[in-house]
C-alpha cells in the first residue's frame, strides 16, 4: 500500500512531446495545499507511463498538460482519452491544462472533468480540487456566503475585497452586476454617501445638494435589497458596508436583513466630532461603538475595527497607530467579539519606507497576539494607503501591484484592493475589475515563492523599538483612568482623556474641538514616522513625550 494513503492522490505530467511543466507544477502546488498527495511525473511523459503510475498509486485524479500545436494536441488527447476511459469508469477524474486553443479542443472531447486555460480565477482550480467544480451553471449554494466559510473554502488564497459605490443607484446596481459576473471579487464593500451613513433614518436632515456625495445614495431598505440582488450571479460575492455615524443598531439590523452583511467595520475613536463625520461627542461615540461591537459579537459576526489607519492617515507617529490597533482589538475582545479582522493599511502616512511599513504592522500583530485564544481569533486584512496613489494612471497601476506584493509578507487572510484610480476618482466597475486583476497577479506571484522580507535586521530592530514605545504609551493611557476604573483600556472616559491630553494625537487634528493636534511628526532617514521636538527637530521618544503630557495640568487641555 503506498504511503500516506489518508490523502487523495493526484498524478500529473506534461503529455507526449510537451516539455512545458510550469503550469503542472503550479497545479500540484495548489493540490498539495488543498490536502492532496501530489506525484509529478515531469515533462514529455508517454500516455502509457501516466496511466500506469495512476494505477499503481491508486490516483483519484490525473492531470495532464499540453502547450504545443492545437492540432497535435487534439490527436494526442483523443488517444489519451481512449486509453484512460477504463480508469474513468472506475471513478478516476481527469483534468487538463494548456493554452486556450488546446484547452478548447480538450473541452470538445467531453472527457475531462476540469479544463483550465490559465484565464480562470485561481479559486476555480481550488474549488475543483475540493470537489466543487464551478461553471456557468453554478448557483449561490456553490459559493460560501459567510466570511469564515468563504475564507476556509478559498484557502490558501486570501479573500479579495474592493470598495464600490457610484453617485447613482442604477449605475451602482449595474456595476455590481458587472463585477459579480467577472468573478474576481469575494467581497464588494458598498460605498454609501454621507447622508446614508448619518441620516438614513432622518430624511428631514438629508440635503439634495449632498445626494451621492462620496458614494451611492441609498435611501430605503429596498435600495439595499436591489443592490444585494445585483450581486446574486457570477461568483456570488459577499457584501458589506459602512457601520454609519448615527442610529448604529438600527443600521446594523438593516444591513443584516437586506445585505446579509459579511462583516461590519466599526471604529473606536472615529466617525463623530473627532473627524466631523458624525454628531456624537467622542466619549458617547466610543460607548455607542462598543455597544455596536457587542451587538455584532453576540450574533457571531466577524468585526473589523478600521482604527489604526485613521491615525496614520493624519500623520500620527507610528507608535500611535500601533497602539490604536491594539486598543481596537482589546476593545473588541472586551465586549465579546470572537472573530476580529485587523486592518493593516500600508503607506499611511504616504512616504513610509517598505521596511518601516512592515515593521509597524508586525509590531501591531505581535502586540495583539497575547489577546488571542479559543474565544478570540484574529484575521489579517491588508490594503494600500488611500493617500499614497500617484495621479498618473500607469504609475498608479505599478504602485498598486507593488503594494499588494509587499502586503503578502504579512500573510493576509483578506486583501482589500484599493483601485488605482483613487487619486483621481472613484473606480468604475471596469476599473474595479482591472485593479483586482492587477492585485491577483501580485498575490499569485507572492504565493509561488515570495522571500521572507520580515527577516530583515533593520525591520526587526524597528519592530522591537515600536513594541517598547507602545508599552510606554499604553501604560500612560492606563494611568489616566479615574479611580476605581476596572478596565482602563476599555473605558470610554479614559480613552477620551487620552485624546484630550494628547497621548493619542496627530498633526492633522490641529484646531480640533476634541483632540489636541499639537504633536509634530516627520519621516526619519529610515522612512519611519516619528514624533519630534517642534523646537529642535530632534526625535522625541515616548518616555519623554508621555511624561511631559502627563505632567501638564488638566486645565491646560
Amino acid at each position: 500500500m503506498p504511503a500516506d494513503r489518508k490523502k487523495k492522490t493526484v498524478v500529473a505530467a506534461a503529455l507526449g512531446e510537451c516539455v512545458h511543466v510550469a503550469g503542472i507544477a503550479r497545479f500540484l502546488q495548489y493540490a498539495e495545499q488543498a490536502g492532496w498527495r501530489p506525484i509529478f511525473l515531469g515533462p514529455a511523459v508517454p500516455i502509457e507511463t501516466v496511466l500506469q503510475v495512476a494505477r499503481t498509486e491508486q490516483a483519484e485524479l490525473v492531470g495532464v498538460s499540453y502547450r504545443l500545436t492545437p492540432e497535435n494536441g487534439e490527436q494526442l488527447l483523443a488517444e489519451f482519452a481512449e486509453q484512460a476511459d477504463g480508469l474513468r469508469e472506475q471513478g478516476v477524474q481527469f483534468a487538463f491544462g494548456g493554452t486556450p486553443p488546446v484547452a478548447e479542443r480538450a473541452r470538445a472531447l467531453g472527457f475531462f472533468a476540469g479544463v483550465f486555460d490559465g484565464r480562470e480565477p485561481a479559486e476555480y482550480l481550488i474549488a475543483f480540487l475540493n470537489g466543487q467544480p464551478l461553471d456557468a451553471d453554478a448557483s449561490e449554494a456553490d459559493y460560501p456566503q459567510t466570511m469564515l466559510e468563504r475564507l476556509a473554502w478559498k484557502a490558501p488564497l486570501p479573500l479579495i475585497r474592493h470598495h464600490f459605490g457610484l453617485p447613482s443607484l442604477e449605475a451602482t446596481r449595474t456595476g455590481i452586476q458587472e463585477i459579480a459576473t467577472a468573478g474576481v471579487l469575494d467581497v464588494i464593500s458598498l460605498g454609501i454617501d454621507q447622508d446614508a451613513q448619518e441620516n438614513f433614518f432622518h430624511p428631514e436632515r438629508q440635503s439634495p445638494r449632498r445626494r451621492g456625495a462620496g458614494g451611492v445614495p441609498v435611501r430605503s431598505a429596498e435600495d439595499y435589497r436591489v443592490l444585494y440582488q445585483a450581486s446574486r450571479q457570477g461568483n456570488f460575492p459577499l457584501l458589506r458596508t459602512y457601520s454609519g455615524t448615527d442610529d448604529f443598531l438600527a443600521l446594523a439590523e438593516l444591513y443584516v436583513e437586506t445585505l446579509n452583511i459579511a462583516w461590519p467595520a466599526v471604529p473606536l475613536f472615529w466617525f463623530n466630532q473627532l473627524d466631523g463625520r458624525g454628531p456624537w461627542p467622542l466619549e458617547e461615540a466610543i460607548l455607542k461603538h462598543q455597544e455596536l461591537l457587542a451587538w455584532y459579537g453576540a450574533r457571531g459576526f466577524p468585526v473589523e475595527l478600521n482604527e489604526a489607519h485613521h491615525w496614520g492617515m493624519r500623520s500620527a507617529p507610528d507608535v500611535v497607530s500601533v497602539v490604536a490597533g491594539y486598543l481596537a482589538a482589546y476593545n473588541a475582545r472586551a465586549v465579546g467579539v470572537e472573530d476580529h479582522i485587523v486592518q493593516l493599511m500600508l503607506n499611511s502616512p504616504a512616504g513610509l519606507s517598505d521596511r518601516m511599513d512592515l515593521a509597524k504592522h508586525l509590531a501591531t500583530l505581535e502586540l495583539i497576539a497575547p489577546l488571542t485564544g479559543p474565544d478570540f481569533r484574529v484575521y489579517r486584512q491588508t490594503r494600500t494607503g488611500l493617500l499614497s496613489y500617484p495621479t498618473d494612471p500607469d504609475a498608479a497601476r505599478g504602485h498598486l501591484a507593488a503594494s499588494v506584493y509587499l502586503q503578502m509578507a504579512l500573510q493576509p487572510h483578506i486583501v482589500h484592493v484599493v483601485g488605482y484610480t483613487e487619486a483621481d476618482h472613484a473606480a468604475t466597475a471596469p476599473e474595479v475589475i482591472e485593479s483586482t486583476k492587477l492585485a491577483r497577479r501580485a498575490i499569485q506571484n507572492a504565493l509561488e515563492g515570495q522571500p521572507d522580507m520580515t527577516c530583515d535586521g533593520r525591520l526587526q530592530a524597528r519592530k522591537e523599538e515600536l513594541l517598547g514605545e507602545a508599552t510606554i504609551l499604553l501604560e500612560a493611557i492606563q494611568s489616566l483612568a479615574p479611580a476605581g476604573t476596572p478596565d482602563p483600556l476599555a473605558d470610554a472616559r479614559t480613552l477620551t482623556i487620552a485624546v484630550a491630553r494628547g497621548l493619542l494625537d496627530a498633526p492633522e487634528l490641529k484646531n480640533n474641538p476634541v483632540a489636541r493636534g499639537q504633536i509634530t511628526t516627520r519621516l526619519d532617514p529610515r522612512g519611519a514616522c516619528i514624533a519630534i521636538d517642534p523646537q529642535t527637530g530632534a526625535p522625541l521618544n515616548e518616555a519623554h513625550r508621555t511624561a511631559d503630557l502627563l505632567a501638564a495640568k488638566p486645565d491646560q487641555d
